[in-house]
């Protein structure tokens, strides 16, 4: 008796493993977008979920950004059906423009994720991201000039979320969705070099082997792995120190502060900013480091001002973070009153 082609059985493998620590009777939902490495996650999830006595559906999300996106939902979700998937979601969103279109795109998308999970009581959401996508994500990170925290690229466990494939090339998973009689969809942006990913797939990538060798997604990915080690290290020390160096809310003890190291102190300083009630997307590395200063390099200066209309101020060995006061009455619209 002979078992599967190796791709189908490498991707079977790595669903298992991913699901290893779920209990029977679970329900873990498939993202699918009908793209070959998705669809090729739904196929042996599908498989591998019943033999683990774990129950398997699925969700796909109409972005509505192509003519026809519809319909092609519509198939989508058919194909998922086929598979045996159940239940299978069509969910259709609105992208809006914050951050560019293509994080507006995913952001759209994680939230038609989370709602379905909700909605379901789902256990985890499953991702087809592969080894490819990861060194795509590292090098889009490079060219940001980004920490470690984003050059860790993708968690293969990130909360609810699930990537068994990070740990395959994407030739891999796609040889193993032809394997499984699969017949994928092929979306046009994808190819398209308006979108940053595009042109790091097709053109940045090539040119970097041709350039160095072969080996650099492997490269790429590894390093991922290696700064996300580094990166869980240093965020933990970073939460413990927090618990000292916040004595009550909005303050900080600049004396605790001093003696960390600049990337746990940063860290620190960033947790305390989003506390504060600075929006996430808003807050800079330049915002953490002009508060670093009122550490290391304060000689009486003013405050910092911070989005999300917060402000630190620095009294002696406390910084406080708080909302900005409201400008005096009759004052011109954006009047900050003066530091003392």
């Amino acid at each position: 008796m002979t078992g599967p082609p190796p791709d189908v059985a490498a991707a079977r493998r790595r669903v298992r493993r991913a699901l290893g620590a779920l209990a029977p009777g679970d329900l873990v939902l498939v993202g699918c977008s009908g793209g070959a490495d998705s669809l090729a996650l739904a196929g042996a999830t599908a498989f591998t979920a019943a033999r683990m006595g774990l129950r398997a559906g699925g969700v796909t999300v109409d972005h509505g950004l192509q003519e026809g996106s519809a319909e092609r939902a519509a198939a989508v979700a058919a194909t998922l059906r086929g598979l045996g998937l159940d239940p299978v979601d069509t969910v259709a969103v609105q992208v809006g423009r914050a951050g560019g279109p293509e994080a507006a795109a995913r952001s759209a998308r994680y939230a038609a994720l989370d709602a379905a999970a909700d909605r379901h009581g789902a256990a985890a959401v499953l991702l087809g991201h592969t080894r490819d996508d990861q060194a795509e994500t590292v090098l889009l990170g490079l060219a940001r000039g980004s920490g470690a925290r984003s050059l860790a690229g993708m968690a293969p466990d990130g909360g609810r979320y699930l990537r068994p494939f990070l740990g395959l090339g994407r030739a891999s998973v796609r040889e193993a969705c032809r394997l499984m009689g699969l017949d994928p969809w092929s979306d046009p942006h994808n190819t398209d070099p308006a979108y940053a990913r595009s042109r790091v797939r097709h053109d940045a990538l090539p040119a970097l082997e041709e350039a160095l060798g072969p080996g650099i997604t492997e490269a790429l990915a590894r390093t991922a792995g290696l700064l996300r080690d580094d990166a869980d290290a240093l965020d933990a020390w970073a939460e413990r120190a927090a618990a000292e160096a916040a004595p009550s809310p909005g303050e900080l003890d600049v004396d605790v502060l001093a003696g960390l190291p600049r990337a746990v102190r940063t860290r620190v300083l960033r947790g305390a900013a989003l506390a504060a009630g600075c929006p996430a997307g808003d807050l800079t590395a330049g915002h953490v480091a002009e508060l670093d200063r009122l550490v290391t390099d304060w000689h009486g200066q003013a405050e910092v001002h911070l989005p999300g209309a917060r402000r630190a101020r620095r009294a002696g060995a406390r910084i406080t973070l708080a909302q900005q006061p409201e400008p005096p009455h009759g004052a011109p619209p954006g009047t900050r009153p003066k530091g003392r």
